[in-house]
């Protein structure tokens, strides 16, 4: 099997991991993106925003590969504030459709101690079929 990394032009490097990887049979799996910008800056400490970002870079690389966010399967989501998730639904639901629509793939929400990056409050990987 032939295997394509992913890297949307202009983004920092990924170290020690790829932000994409696209199969020959077209399957894109997207390694876990957080909150920061295509600089790996954090430009907001809210959830909410930092979602949107999450979201958006998901976006940014399924389009890389070729695709739209209307090719997404899954979607895992790894949050480390489960109150304030729930708190903020209705916030949430409205980022969510800027970013991706009205198009709502499998989903999983996991609650964890805690992310790699100390500033990162969500974590969501991705898989996409592209075409």
């Amino acid at each position: 099997m032939t295997l394509k990394t992913i890297q949307p032009e202009g983004w920092a490097p990924a170290r020690g991991y790829a932000n994409g990887m696209l199969t020959q049979g077209r399957a894109l799996h997207i390694g876990g993106q957080i909150g920061w910008n295509k600089d790996q800056v954090f430009e907001t400490s809210d959830f909410v925003g930092q979602m949107e970002q999450t979201l958006a870079n998901i976006a940014a690389i399924v389009e890389e590969a070729g695709g739209t966010v209307a090719d997404i399967a899954r979607l895992t989501w790894f949050i480390t504030d489960k109150q304030e998730y729930l708190a903020r639904q209705k916030d949430v639901g409205e980022a969510y459709r800027r970013v991706f629509g009205r198009h709502f793939p499998a989903m999983s929400v996991v609650v964890v101690a805690g992310l790699i990056e100390d500033e990162a409050l969500i974590e969501i990987e991705a898989t996409a079929q592209i075409g």
